[in-house]
């Protein structure tokens, strides 16, 4: 196996391995919208960082967790219901950045990178640093998992066993804000989202307990890099999109499975 695919390989079970938790918290707390405006968001980062000039992926884990920090704040205005003030948001940042970009890219970055993904130009610091947030959220999530359980399920009987909700919502937010901007380079800005819930998703029709959901999210992750990466050789196919669509037709068997239950 070429050095490049075994890298892309490496990253990508990670980032899958990172997403099947908060994806089934996202599936869960009917978030998904919320994470595309995360995504969206973070190309603000790309151009913050060529105006800046400064690191890029640094630029982004910045941008993302500001704008997951004035989100959570936002949720709690009554003015505009939540989903249309993250539609709002969502394509207005997006809007900003690729115009942002445009203005002060002088050729220096590959914006379908970004857009798309770029999962085959993987390198070692990559994966390290890949790694080091699975660790992070893998330990997060264990030491919390009974709070973030109890938000989802019985908010107020959560608040009522001195679960301090905020704190946890805000924690979770956090995570997959950086989580988001480390997975930008693997499937893009675009595609993002569909990673995080579309395992957890097909998950779900497997599951009979929270952790079996999560267990499936990462199975199903996991096979949705493998085969994404695998057509992407065999047929020349953008990695991004291929693992994204490998992801939606494991989805579509676990829905059929589900719809036709052994006797």
């Amino acid at each position: 196996m070429p050095d490049f695919l075994l890298l892309a390989l490496v990253a990508g079970i990670g980032i899958a391995l990172i997403a099947a938790p908060l994806g089934a918290f996202i599936v869960w707390q009917r978030l998904a919208y919320f994470g595309d405006t995360l995504a969206h968001a973070s190309l603000l980062g790309v151009a913050f960082g060529l105006l800046l000039t400064v690191n890029i992926q640094l630029a982004i884990m910045l941008c993302s967790l500001f704008i997951a920090v004035l989100l959570v704040f936002w949720q709690h205005q009554k003015q505009l219901p939540n989903d249309t003030l993250l539609g709002i948001l969502s394509h207005s940042t997006l809007a900003l950045g690729l115009v942002l970009v445009s203005v002060f890219d002088s050729g220096r970055i590959d914006l379908s990178a970004y857009l798309l993904g770029d999962l085959l130009s993987t390198d070692v610091n990559d994966v390290i640093t890949i790694y080091i947030l699975l660790i992070i959220v893998a330990l997060t999530i264990w030491r919390y998992w009974h709070a973030l359980l109890s938000m989802i399920v019985n908010e107020p009987l959560a608040i009522v066993e001195g679960i301090p909700v905020k704190k946890m919502r805000f924690l979770f937010i956090c995570l997959l804000a950086l989580t988001i901007a480390m997975a930008i380079k693997m499937v893009g800005v675009l595609l993002i989202t569909a990673l995080l819930i579309i395992p957890a998703a097909a998950a779900r029709y497997l599951s009979s307990s929270p952790e079996k959901m999560v267990l499936w999210a990462g199975v199903f992750g996991c096979l949705s890099v493998m085969g994404g990466l695998y057509s992407s050789l065999l047929w020349d196919t953008p990695a991004g999109p291929s693992i994204v669509v490998c992801s939606s037709l494991l989805f579509l068997l676990s829905l059929s499975r589900s719809s036709f239950p052994s006797s």
